[in-house]
């Protein structure tokens, strides 16, 4: 998840399944036949909410994704009420098929000038239907209304019928890929922490019910057992995440690995082979490779994995389970590995994974998708990479309601991939509505290993610390989800 995101999660919508629902909430049927709930104590409009049901399209002027758009107030909640004319612009070779709300089914949209149409909200929503064109690349789709911070997405399209190549003389497939066959057994609940050397850094010190300790400490005794980190390849380069700092660099990440490992936790290493954010939105080559081509890129990234972990070997903190891309529908590396070439990018993944791989075979590989809620495209990528023979031992899903849909759409995702791909999935991000996530996560039927990692909770969005370092009611929410579900005799 990218920095730019952070200024809009604070408005996240508070969107759940019926099997959660509080009291203040009421249940509403969608134009979608599928549950959303509104707060019978919403506040005033405050943003427009876009929720893409796919975000990759094949450039075949066929393909269609479906958009829910809702109006939240500044908390997050549905506001049932609003009727705000809502604004749609388009830009990319695509078109809007149709824009639909409860009151009136399928009606055409007005046109107000070339590119922006406009509809109002029944109900605080409406939904829209996008065409693809015929010419790949990316499309951008905003809803706006007046006084409230607008909403959008960005769906890329590709060719369709691109040609499988599994077996050439590239670096990877001809002579490094090592099958995957790990596995990784017991539950996990786990945290993202990256920003902990910042925050300490900063003065910031960690407390529980008044007792100063190590965080680590902290979350451990709260059910916590698996830390995730991500790794920037020169994020101290100017154009990069920690221009002079360096943070979420190797050498940081060595140090938190000893610290993990210290305490007695398990580790995920999470590769953006990128020198800053990586993920749907943005996949950018460090500034040290954009000048290679793709026989060189693929061998770079074999060579920085396998020194990474060699590095994290020698000092015997060696990562539980590794992740080659950060939220990688979309692709890595653009624009070699984007998905628009999904050749180079199978080989590229599998650079990466054959260097965790020989490294040790024990590693878990995880494929990390930001498509918590939308099935079909989940089903298409790991197909894609599949068919070029792109082996993972683990499916990792992000989870916001903002941009993955309900819980209720997570729960089906979860499901149909487990059936259908036999490996395990676990939500490897995700913020609010914890329990249910977590409700879900561990309720998966038939896996060997179930779980979450909560996304920067230390600091970020539904934080389980305040500003100053002190727990709040969040954490006290890991004792229940722990004791129901990691404890001994489930």
């Amino acid at each position: 998840m990218g920095f730019k995101n952070f200024l809009f999660l604070f408005f996240i919508t508070s969107v759940i399944h019926f099997s959660f629902l509080p009291q203040e909430v009421k249940m509403n049927m969608d134009i979608n036949n599928t549950f959303h709930f509104a707060s019978t104590v919403a506040g005033k409009p405050a943003e427009v909410v876009v929720t893409p049901y796919k975000t990759t399209l094949l450039a075949d002027g066929k393909d269609v994704a479906v958009i829910d758009i809702s109006i939240i107030d500044k908390e997050g909640h549905e506001v049932p009420n609003a009727d705000n004319l809502i604004q749609l612009h388009l830009e990319g070779d695509a078109k809007i098929l149709s824009v639909s709300n409860e009151n009136k089914h399928k009606q055409m949209p007005n046109t107000i000038y070339d590119g922006v149409w406009q509809v109002a909200a029944f109900h605080g929503r409406c939904q829209v239907i996008l065409q693809s064109g015929i010419r790949p690349g990316f499309i951008k789709f905003k809803a706006s209304a007046k006084g409230l911070w607008e909403g959008g997405t960005d769906i890329i399209t590709i060719r369709p019928n691109q040609a499988v190549l599994t077996q050439n003389d590239s670096y990877i497939f001809s002579k490094l890929h090592l099958k995957s066959t790990a596995k990784l057994e017991g539950k996990i609940l786990g945290a993202d922490i990256s920003y902990l050397p910042e925050l300490e850094a900063n003065g910031i010190r960690f407390s529980d019910k008044g007792n100063e300790r190590d965080v680590l400490e902290i979350l451990k005794n709260h059910g916590f057992n698996f830390i995730r980190l991500r790794l920037f390849v020169s994020p101290d380069n100017d154009s990069g995440y920690s221009p002079g700092k360096g943070f979420c660099n190797l050498e940081q990440t060595l140090k938190m690995a000893k610290r993990i490992k210290g305490a007695g936790m398990k580790f995920l290493l999470d590769f953006h082979y990128s020198d800053t954010w990586a993920d749907p939105g943005k996949q950018y080559k460090p500034q040290s490779w954009r000048t290679l081509n793709m026989d060189a890129l693929s061998k770079t990234v074999f060579d920085y994995t396998y020194e990474v972990l060699e590095k994290l070997k020698a000092q015997g903190t060696l990562p539980d389970m590794v992740q080659t891309g950060n939220e990688i529908n979309h692709g890595i590396l653009w624009p070699e590995g984007s998905v628009q070439h999904l050749n180079n990018l199978a080989t590229l993944l599998n650079a990466g994974m054959a260097a965790v791989k020989k490294i040790d075979p024990a590693i878990v590989t995880l494929l990390h998708l930001a498509l918590g809620g939308q099935n079909e495209e989940s089903e298409n990528f790991i197909n894609y990479m599949q068919a070029r023979q792109v082996n993972f031992d683990v499916i990792g899903l992000s989870y916001y309601p903002k941009w993955h849909g309900t819980l209720v759409d997570l729960k089906r995702n979860i499901n149909i991939l487990y059936r259908k791909y036999q490996k395990p999935v676990i939500v490897a991000e995700y913020s609010q509505v914890k329990k249910e996530v977590n409700q879900i996560a561990f309720s998966m039927a038939g896996s060997q290993m179930k779980g979450t990692f909560i996304w920067e909770p230390l600091s970020t969005w539904e934080s389980i610390f305040n500003k100053d370092g002190n727990a709040n009611k969040f954490l006290y929410y890991y004792d229940e989800i722990a004791q129901k579900f990691l404890s001994k005799n489930k």
